[in-house]
């Protein structure tokens, strides 16, 4: 195997590897959505009573407020459980797994969902763009932070690996719910309950029952992520493993 080859391996693989890092979680690829996320998100009387629940050792009370079924293309995502979140873990909530921030509707019909920057911290999803127009363009009414809850350990690691770019179904309740410490209530989070609210508490506290991945975002991406995540340290391990380069005077 020659030097040349070799570093060519390299550079390509390292070149590949971060382009497609990038592309993996782009809303660039997404060229089609599906028809059903046109509609906004369906919110029903629920007859479900209240109850509570037990997640690693902590007991929450779950106050159900509608049923819900909600269509959307994620364009942000947080895991309440990343080293940086602090509040979730001093407030001992451990039931809400996660954030996503999904759009539907008017944003994917006008296409102007490419053209935002988004970003969740441990709480919020912040939407932004340099451009007047393109602002003018945007429904905030057709955007939504779900603080994703669940129970069950199955459900979890499904949505786990839900990521931006992809287009799914959640279906569950909109829920209040209070974290509690040796029979002491010590945190409470109530619902937003409307699409139209804003700044602290318009976000959806969203208890899910199910979830459905309807079109994996950016595939080809993903796939050539993970191949260059083996080949790229292959090539390191080639470089050393080549044979000595020996030179005749």
């Amino acid at each position: 195997m020659s030097r040349r080859f070799v570093a060519v391996w390299f550079w390509g693989s390292l070149l590949l590897l971060l382009i497609s890092a990038f592309m993996r979680e782009s809303l660039l690829g997404v060229q089609q959505w599906r028809p059903e996320l046109a509609q906004a998100p369906l919110q029903d009387t629920t007859y479900k009573a209240p109850f509570t629940t037990r997640v690693k050792g902590i007991d929450y009370r779950i106050q159900p407020r509608f049923d819900y079924d909600l269509y959307g293309l994620v364009v942000s995502r947080h895991d309440s459980d990343a080293w940086w979140d602090y509040v979730h873990r001093e407030s001992n909530d451990n039931l809400n797994l996660m954030d996503l921030c999904v759009v539907w509707g008017h944003n994917l019909k006008n296409g102007v969902f490419r053209k935002l920057d988004y970003h969740n911290d441990q709480w919020t999803c912040w939407v932004s763009s340099g451009n007047g127009e393109t602002w003018q363009q945007f429904d905030g009414s057709s955007l939504s932070n779900n603080h994703i809850l669940t129970d069950q350990h199955s459900l979890a690691r499904q949505l786990r690996k839900v990521r931006i770019g992809d287009q799914i179904r959640l279906q569950g309740f909109l829920a209040d719910y209070t974290t509690v410490v040796n029979g002491n209530p010590t945190f409470t989070r109530r619902s937003s309950t409307v699409r139209t609210d804003t700044g602290n508490g318009a976000c959806e506290v969203f208890f899910v029952e199910s979830m459905q991945l309807l079109e994996a975002g950016n595939r080809d991406w993903r796939i050539l992520f993970w191949v260059m995540l083996v080949l790229f340290p292959c090539s390191i391990v080639a470089w050393f493993l080549r044979p000595a380069h020996v030179e005749e005077a």
